[in-house]
């Protein structure tokens, strides 16, 4: 706790002929994070022809999983499936190796690929076949206004005929520059459509280069006239037939569809997980170096995992391996991956931390701290009993549904269940039940105008104690970060750091403390120890600054200030809390009262339950930013730099497969 995980090298030089089981066996455990071998007298291994089929196959089973993907039954979903979803089940496969794995899926696409390929290709010609129709027919609905056969819209011997649709405004110019171009050799029929005009010309065919870049300067758009005979309504009636055909076959053709995506589909899936699995660990074959015999990686492992990967290679490598294990050295800092180590209560606040960065080897992880302050501020500013239960239940479902997942939605709703928990601690002692809503149910029954619930105090009527307390707690959270951050400065050797830039602010932030108790005899320390962290601080700003410290001195210590003051959202949110309820519940009282068929309180009921759930959605999406905000912006600030660089394994993606090595081999 408070420490990333340790961390120590592993070097690895082993034959060959072990390499495949060797990173099959390290890409299942997940424990190794694999790093470039620099070594100038050998050469950088790559992918075989195994592993580039891998990734051949991987893109076809992607495109079969999208088609097949469209035609499944829907089974599940909705509210119930996501607050508690089905684990899948995972098939086992036994590994012998990726030449066996290759030739299994290479009859597995031998077998299905072509039945699906058949059923593709149909749709894709139905449905081509029948956006061809829907052309026709709406080509067929703009030469309505004709009313003539067809026929005679096509080209005839030594006569042409042209149809298309030509804006309104440019009908008159058309047709003049026709007649005088070809002598007046030319035919025009025109009708109105809209704000554009259907145009039908006719024209000698040696007068067809002539009528073409007429056509074309003045932008008509050509329609192709549909086969068949018979006037346009005849003709969209049989259209319309035979688009009724292709849709009944486009039915039979996605019910086939559907029927195959029901028997491949699983399976299309689990193997393209197999397939995705190799094209992964050839993405590190890069980094190995090799000869003719050998082969060697690197990388990094935690220390509590070491062992046990360090036995899995030996017994891959039947004893044939060099294994070397190192410890980080100094200069290596800032390259070794960070895992965060954590208790099991503050595991999934490790969220939070990584969503900022995570910290450097010879950081302090602030997760812990994360997981009190963060909750408690959300409480504080949310702080309304009724809200805080509302979110805890939403949270405990979900955390009960996603725990055995481990995944996003389980660590989020983990996080929130302890700001529900500390949201209704707060509400209690500011006596907040949806704002004043109990305060008023008691007064109904009561009789008494002035009934209310206890409370330690109402921020609405009295927000200046609020406001203290806010600033209070400020100044607790920063005097941490900025002892935090002194010890790190003076344990990794930066002592000038640490006595002249967190040391100042300790001792400014502890005389304050001891000015706010208003007690004389603590008065003078109080001064002294003001003394001593302003002259710290000149002194640091100086020697960082120079000619540029009496400016900086203002800049920064009034920064220090704002910073503090920025505490202030804890008191403004929990007020904005409050002041929503009530006018919630005042909304809701002015419309009770009437009585008509009920629709007063009908209305009253609608108001207040559903403003109130709004009201819970809103606040809780403020609370849950701005206590980031005081973390990442005001806290993070005074120790912590996030520049860390995460631990990344060489790890597998298994949803549906279960990877089950040879003995030679085994797990």
């Amino acid at each position: 706790m408070f420490r990333p995980e340790e961390m120590v090298k592993i070097e690895v030089i082993t034959l060959n002929r072990y390499k495949d089981a060797l990173l099959t066996y390290l890409h299942e455990a997940g424990a190794v994070e694999v790093r470039e071998v620099e070594v100038k007298f050998t050469q950088k291994d790559s992918p075989n022809e195994y592993y580039r089929k891998a990734a051949s196959y991987s893109i076809i089973m992607s495109r079969i999983v999208e088609f097949l993907k469209g035609y499944r039954k829907t089974r599940g979903g909705g509210i119930k499936e996501f607050i508690f979803p089905k684990e899948k089940p995972k098939r086992k496969y036994e590994y012998e190796g990726i030449e066996k794995l290759i030739k299994d899926v290479e009859n597995f696409l031998g077998k299905t690929e072509p039945e699906i390929k058949i059923v593709e290709n149909k749709i894709s010609s139905i449905g081509t076949e029948i956006e061809r129709i829907n052309e026709l027919i709406e080509i067929l609905k703009l030469l309505s206004p004709l009313d003539i056969d067809v026929s005679y819209l096509r080209h005839r011997g030594l006569v042409e005929v042209t149809v298309g649709v030509v804006e309104r405004q440019k009908v008159t110019d058309l047709i003049n520059t026709l007649k005088k171009e070809t002598g007046n050799r030319v035919v025009i029929v025109e009708k109105d459509l809209d704000d554009r005009a259907l145009i039908v010309v006719a024209n000698l065919a040696r007068d067809h280069d002539k009528v073409n870049a007429i056509l074309a300067k003045f932008s008509v758009e050509r329609l192709e006239i549909p086969e068949g005979e018979g006037t346009p309504a005849e003709l969209i009636r049989d259209y319309t037939a035979k688009l009724e055909e292709k849709r009944k076959e486009l039915t039979k053709a996605k019910e086939e569809a559907s029927k195959l995506a029901d028997k491949y589909y699983e399976e299309v899936l689990f193997y393209k997980e197999l397939v995705d699995n190799e094209r992964d660990k050839a993405t590190i074959l890069p980094m190995l170096a090799r000869t003719n015999m050998t082969f060697a990686l690197k990388g990094w492992v935690p220390r509590p995992e070491a062992q046990k990967i360090v036995e899995g290679i030996r017994k891959i490598t039947k004893e044939k391996a060099y294994i070397n294990i190192k410890d980080p050295e100094i200069h290596e800092v800032d390259d070794i991956p960070i895992k965060l180590k954590n208790p099991g209560w503050a595991r999934p606040f490790e969220m939070l931390t990584e969503m900022y960065g995570v910290p450097k080897y010879n950081e302090i992880d602030p997760t812990p701290i994360i997981a009190f302050t963060y909750s408690f501020f959300f409480g504080f500013m949310l702080t309304d009993f009724l809200y805080g239960l509302i979110v805890g239940i939403v949270a405990a479902l979900l955390v009960m549904g996603h725990k055995k997942f481990n995944d996003g939605t389980y660590k989020f709703a983990y996080t929130l269940l302890w700001s529900a928990f500390f949201t209704m601690i707060m509400g209690i002692l500011f006596g907040s039940y949806f704002g004043n809503a109990l305060d008023i149910v008691l007064q109904y029954f009561s009789g008494n105008p002035e009934a209310h619930v206890w409370r330690i105090v109402d921020p609405l009527r009295e927000p200046l104690p609020v406001l203290l307390a806010a600033l209070g707690i400020g100044l607790a959270h920063l005097f941490l970060g900025y002892t935090t951050g002194f010890y790190l400065r003076w344990k990794n050797g930066d002592k000038k750091g640490a006595v002249l830039e967190q040391l100042p602010w300790m001792l400014i932030i502890l005389s304050i403390a001891l000015f706010a108790t208003q007690r004389a005899d603590l008065k003078l320390p109080a001064e002294g120890i003001f003394g001593v962290g302003i002259v710290l601080f000149a002194i640091g700003e100086i020697i960082n600054n120079g000619g540029l410290a009496a400016l900086m001195i203002i800049s920064d210590f009034f920064g220090f200030v704002g910073t503090w003051l920025s505490y202030a959202r804890l008191m403004a949110l929990a007020l904005a809390t409050g002041g929503i309820a009530m006018v919630i519940n005042v909304l809701a009282g002015m419309v009770w009262p009437i009585k008509f068929l009920y629709i007063g309180p009908i209305v009253g009921i609608i108001i207040f339950i559903g403003g109130q759930l709004f009201s819970t959605a809103i606040n809780s999406l403020g609370a849950f930013v701005h206590s980031l905000r005081l973390h990442y912006v005001e806290f993070f600030g005074t120790f912590y730099s996030g520049d860390g660089k995460p631990f990344s394994p060489f790890r597998a993606k298994r949803e549906i497969s279960k990877l089950e090595l040879k003995a030679d081999g085994g797990v």
